[in-house]
């Protein structure tokens, strides 16, 4: 086993298991980062430079920026956030089952026969893949860039909680006094 490997595999696991272990989101969001980060560094090592690039972008960039906003606009006081039994057995449930599918992976893999001798790398270079990507797949490239940013936004509009400031704001605009309930117009006969 080479040396760079160990590092992005130390690395790669170290930060995930520390994303995992913390109590603040935001450092948790930063951790897995550096995680993708260390997986963007693990397809160099293995000559996928196409890969390692689009790693960088999508996950260490976007998908990133999009985990940060989510956590600062679902963030609860801590206080607020009671752990039910029901959702401890579910937590003790979700690690059996974690278990066991990482065991039978692990078997999988373990059975698996690998070819002695290293295979011959396919001729495309990153040039003929952007040339694919942009030429008869642009259609597709840009429908997954609106949905992604469509569903930015609607989560977004959902995960906002602060209504309270935002009818203040309106309150103030309209010269009411705020948390003064709206008056209904009087029925004209």
């Amino acid at each position: 086993m080479s040396l760079p490997l160990v590092i992005f595999t130390l690395l790669i696991l170290g930060t995930a298991i520390a994303a995992l272990t913390r109590r603040n989101l935001i450092h948790s969001a930063l951790l897995l980062v550096l995680t993708w980060a260390g997986i963007a560094g693990f397809y160099l090592w293995a000559g996928t430079e196409f890969v390692a690039f689009a790693q960088v972008l999508v996950y260490v960039g976007a998908i990133s920026m999009v985990v940060l906003f989510a956590v600062l606009l679902t963030r609860q006081n801590p206080a607020d956030v009671v752990i039910s039994p029901s959702s401890r057995r579910r937590a003790v449930s979700a690690i059996l089952v974690g278990a066991l599918t990482l065991a039978v992976l692990g078997a999988a893999v373990w059975q698996t026969p690998f070819p002695p001798g290293p295979t011959a790398n396919p001729e495309l270079s990153v040039l003929q893949l952007g040339q694919q990507l942009m030429g008869p797949h642009a259609a597709a490239v840009l429908v997954i860039g609106g949905l992604l940013t469509v569903a930015l936004l609607g989560a977004t509009i959902l995960a906002s909680s602060d209504r309270d400031s935002v009818g203040a704001s309106l309150d103030d605009a309209r010269g009411r006094p705020p948390g003064t309930p709206l008056q209904k117009p009087e029925e004209v006969p």
